[in-house]
């Protein structure tokens, strides 16, 4: 899409949705908010959960309102219609953006929560890297701690020394473990989201990397009867405003949303550790065979995990390198 041709498209967004930022005839002011999910995703619901928090404890100050998610504007225009004030906030994943912010993969690679990185400096210093590389103002990092899995049709094999061996097997990915899982022997294929489904149904190919949140939303769990532990990353999924919304709004508001922001973090963690419990247990009851790696195998595969993201941001050149390592990385 041409840049005349994103902002036409953007311009017919802003009057169709009224997605232009506001100020209401009174003081309060309203933040128009899309996301890069549908909005009937547990994420995107979670999402719905900070922007109640923040309409209830910001009355007569800002309010949210939800213009809905990719149906409405795809997720690949969305941080810059974010960038050109277009949209006023959007939620979605950083690792999106991973081509022009390699620093996304602090938060996939990270072993620290949420609520502790903002304790040793690590959230400022992705605000700057989401200012510099995306020209927006990182408001949170939610719904954090929710690590991903590979799942498989059939038992995935494993070598003498316990390690897991996908040779041959072409298994669902994206770009943050396409690494990892080329080190493991599989082939990483492509395949988006709502084409997944069909795929399994028709066996062509044999597994999928995928959190445990939303395995059984998107039926999933019918043919991946095999998921491999222990899990690995976590989920990367930033709350980000324009710049000009942001400095539009009053002091008042620009504080309410910051401290919102940092108590959503940890409710939203906390609702999603028991989400996964629930998840893990469900699926275990109605059959999904937990194939569990320990010892030396355990350390193996976790170091491969891990290794593959920050690499990825060294190799890339990140200024921020060393200072998101000491803060987002522990093992």
């Amino acid at each position: 899409m041409t840049h005349e041709s994103f902002r036409i498209a953007a311009a017919a967004l802003a009057l169709g949705l009224g997605l232009a930022p506001g100020i209401s005839a009174a003081q309060e002011q309203t933040l128009r908010a899309i996301t890069a999910f549908p909005s009937s995703l547990a994420f995107s619901q979670s999402f719905l959960g900070f922007v109640e928090m923040v309409n209830e404890r910001g009355e007569g100050v800002v309010q949210i309102d939800y213009a809905g998610g990719p149906e409405n504007l795809p997720q690949n225009q969305q941080i810059d219609a974010v960038r050109r004030g277009i949209v006023d906030m959007q939620y979605g994943p950083a690792s999106f953006y991973l081509g022009r912010m390699p620093e996304a993969d602090a938060w996939v690679g990270s072993t620290v929560t949420a609520m502790e990185a903002r304790e040793n400096g690590g959230f400022e210093v992705m605000q700057q890297a989401f200012s510099d590389k995306l020209g927006v103002e990182l408001l949170a990092h939610i719904d954090s701690g929710v690590q991903f899995h590979i799942y498989t049709l059939e038992e995935p094999p494993r070598d003498a020394e316990g390690d897991l061996d996908l040779d041959g097997l072409q298994i669902r990915s994206q770009p943050i473990y396409r690494a990892f899982f080329e080190e493991l022997g599989a082939t990483p294929i492509s395949v988006n989201v709502p084409d997944v489904y069909t795929g399994l149904e028709r066996n062509t190919f044999d597994g999928a990397g995928w959190p445990i949140v939303g395995i059984k939303d998107l039926n999933w769990d019918r043919f991946l009867r095999y998921r491999i532990d222990p899990g690995f990353f976590q989920t990367d999924l930033a709350v980000v405003v324009s710049p000009d919304s942001w400095q539009r709004l009053s002091e008042e508001a620009r504080t309410l949303l910051t401290e919102v922001a940092a108590e959503y973090e940890q409710i939203s963690h906390d609702n999603f550790q028991q989400i996964v419990a629930e998840t893990d247990a469900t699926v275990r009851e109605e059959g999904m065979t937990v194939i569990e790696l320990d010892g030396a195998a355990r350390e193996r595969f976790l170091d491969l995990a891990y290794d593959s993201a920050w690499s990825r941001m060294r190799e890339a050149g990140s200024e921020h390198y060393d200072a998101l390592r000491d803060a987002y990385y522990d093992r």
